[in-house]
């Protein structure tokens, strides 16, 4: 479960994460001349760079479509960012212990799914991980917490401190101390929604990806969108390509996004909720679906699970695909995937 997660606002964060968007998680591969016009627009937002991609409409129809699209995402960015002081994820937060808090719709369908996945994942996902306080991996940060800090805030995770009450609308952190954090379970939910918006102004194809996870809507010159699969070894190249349709997703997860040497260890800023430091059991791996809801939050559960816990979860939801890089930099995918890749995993 990440741990400064999607979810930033700093600007500082932003020229961070700006140089990084374009190597990460999965990209679109574009044919080299599209028949119709294809129209692009990036933003920096959700603590990465953000790109749509639409076609089927004139160039001012796409401008505004894009425009509404940003517009959404960042409202609910607004509303779910524990990094904003005036979000109600920061309300929520600084109301633990005390009080439960009335929250919209949106992020009261983030948080049951927050809850589900928890429980699911036995707790190898859990956003009251945001109770670790004491790790930064802001640009410049150096060292690690003090063990008997990280002790104390270890003891405050815990999805059961997490009270939801859907007939009344209201969350409640009942545990004094408790912070949530919804960077591994908010941003595709985000992105799916900027996508709506995409389709709602009619386009006959669209593509959302916010810093490689991406999510696509029809088709691109009537043929499906090709997806690239960065390698978490050497995130510059591919471990292959997929092509998706209609509703397809990619979601990815990793420890080359954002991370520092320490004593010679890999410092990333995915954390177990159960030890309070950074996973060691995956380097990274990208999971394909057709449904967001199956892969929303798995990456994170899954890089602190490792790969044999990860086949095993696999082997019961056998509509997910994924390809793993383990601790060894191993590459393992799933046999539905290996069929569907258009370039070979190495």
């Amino acid at each position: 479960m990440a741990v400064q997660g999607a979810l930033v606002s700093s600007p500082t964060r932003r020229r961070f994460v700006g140089t990084l968007a374009g190597i990460t998680g999965a990209c679109w591969l574009p044919a080299a001349r599209a028949r119709g016009a294809v129209h692009r627009a990036s933003r920096v937002m959700l603590g990465t760079r953000v790109d749509l991609v639409v076609q089927g409409l004139s160039s001012p129809n796409a401008a505004h479509a894009h425009q509404a699209a940003f517009d959404r995402m960042a409202q609910l960015e607004a509303m779910m960012s524990r990094y904003r002081p005036d979000s109600v994820v920061s309300a929520l937060n600084r109301a633990t212990g005390r009080a439960a808090i009335v929250v919209p719709n949106e992020l009261m369908t983030v948080l049951q799914a927050a809850r589900r996945l928890a429980e699911t994942s036995e707790g190898r996902f859990d956003v009251t991980v945001g109770s670790l306080q004491a790790w930064d991996f802001r640009p410049g940060a150096r060292g690690v917490p003090d063990e008997s800090v990280l002790r104390a805030q270890r003891g405050l995770v815990g999805i059961d401190a997490l009270a939801l009450d859907e007939d009344a609308g209201t969350a409640w952190l009942q545990r004094r101390g408790v912070q949530i954090d919804l960077g591994g379970v908010a941003k595709l939910p985000i992105l799916q929604a900027g996508l709506q918006v995409l389709v709602q102004h009619g386009v006959e194809g669209a593509l959302v990806n916010g810093g490689g996870d991406v999510l696509v809507h029809g088709l691109v010159d009537g043929r499906p969108w090709r997806v690239g699969l960065r390698d978490p070894r050497r995130p510059e190249t591919l471990l292959g390509q997929v092509e998706l349709s209609h509703r397809g997703v990619v979601a990815a997860s990793g420890d080359y996004e954002r991370f520092r040497w320490h004593q010679g260890q890999r410092l990333h800023h995915i954390l177990d909720p159960r030890t309070g430091h950074p996973t060691r059991g995956l380097r990274g791996l990208a999971l394909v679906s057709n449904r967001i809801d199956a892969v929303n939050g798995m990456g994170a559960a899954m890089m602190v699970g490792g790969a044999d816990w990860s086949r095993a979860w696999l082997e019961q939801h056998p509509e997910t695909q994924v390809v793993m890089v383990d601790a060894a930099d191993g590459v393992w995918r799933s046999r539905a995937l290996d069929l569907r890749l258009a370039v070979s995993v190495s």
